[in-house]
């Protein structure tokens, strides 16, 4: 059985838990791992792996990588997986997959040049209620879709965004949506496509000694496939975590999965229709003092071995990637209205 060689560039809590998920695969080699920090600062003495403190290093001594994962922080991502591909390798970039429509157009078209694949992290796609409802919609069980509702409310105070770090500097971190919420944002372009007639408001209630920009916002738009929806999101929730849920108005029924990390049925009222059973959800990303969405990183990087091998294709490719960035883009391009109102 013939290996994919990785490397892993970054090495904070996401790119630990792909490091891990990497080791644990069948059919995975993690080859070396890089990070500006040395391994010592990060408590990494014990990776085996080669251990570089830059990214060109690390692709000039192993030629033989295939792919490498971007964990890095977001207004890195572009430099790095342009280098990588470059390089001629293929990427999974964690989300987002830059911060700009334009950096992202720059990612897809090196790629298509040197013939490499871009897969891109949104794995809350492999939680059994997200794949119920993608099924759902695209079968038209609940005819028509009126309304969609997204509600998204989490903790983030001075225990996620410490002193000296790059989460919440405008330049590397972008804002809310795109480091807390874009997962949610993708469900959101996956089930019901592209939304337009956007309208927004902001507000800043906790953070404005912690991060350069708005901790809450109230989003609402109509859907180019028909249909209108609405996103509120906040990291002002005190202590912990307390949802992020998704209700669905359609022509034949409602539902609503909800809970902590969209992973809990909680309503489900559709004609001639019975609810099947579920799959157990994966817990969340636990990193101490905050928990992020679940822990679906197994599949993605399952998801990348057999789509090089020939066996499936992408769950989420370059294009849905840029979606994403634009619809977030598209959004906090109404910030700066916001504050002259």
């Amino acid at each position: 059985m013939t290996k994919i060689k990785f490397a892993v560039i970054g090495q904070g809590n996401i790119g630990k838990r792909h490091s891990e998920m990497i080791r644990r695969n069948a059919e995975a080699e993690l080859v070396a791992v890089c990070d500006h920090h040395p391994r010592e600062k990060l408590d990494l003495i014990h990776v085996k792996e080669h251990y570089y403190l830059s990214i060109e290093e690390l692709l000039e001594a192993h030629p033989e990588i295939e792919v490498v994962n971007i964990c890095t922080p977001n207004g890195l991502h572009t430099k790095h997986s342009l280098a990588a591909l470059n390089a001629g390798k293929h990427i999974v970039c964690e989300k987002p997959m830059a911060l700009t429509k334009a950096e992202c157009e720059s990612i897809i078209g090196m790629s298509l040049q040197k013939n490499k694949k871009v897969f891109c992290v949104m794995q809350n796609r492999f939680s059994p209620p997200s794949a119920w409802l993608k099924k759902m919609v695209e079968s038209k069980v609940m005819g028509n879709i009126f309304m969609v509702q997204l509600n998204c409310f989490w903790n983030r105070d001075e225990r996620y965004y410490l002193p000296g770090g790059w989460k919440g500097v405008q330049a590397l971190d972008g804002g809310t949506l795109f480091t807390q919420f874009s997962h949610f944002i993708d469900i959101i372009y996956w089930l019901f496509g592209d939304i337009k007639d956007i309208q927004a408001r902001f507000n800043d209630f906790t953070h404005a000694k912690l991060t350069e920009f708005e901790d809450s916002g109230f989003v609402n738009f109509n859907f180019v496939n028909g249909g209108m929806g609405s996103i509120s999101y906040s990291t002002a929730v005190w202590d912990k975590n307390f949802e992020s849920s998704i209700t669905i108005i359609g022509e034949k029924g409602s539902v609503r999965v909800g809970g902590q990390y969209l992973d809990k049925v909680e309503y489900c009222n559709i004609k001639d229709y019975t609810l099947p059973a579920f799959k157990p959800t994966n817990e969340a990303n636990d990193y101490g003092g905050y928990k992020g969405s679940a822990n679906n990183h197994p599949q993605v990087i399952a998801n990348v071995i057999d789509t090089l091998k020939g066996r499936t294709t992408e769950t989420t490719n370059a294009m849905d990637g840029l979606k994403v960035v634009d619809i977030i883009e598209r959004i906090y391009s109404l910030r700066k209205e916001n504050r002259k109102s």
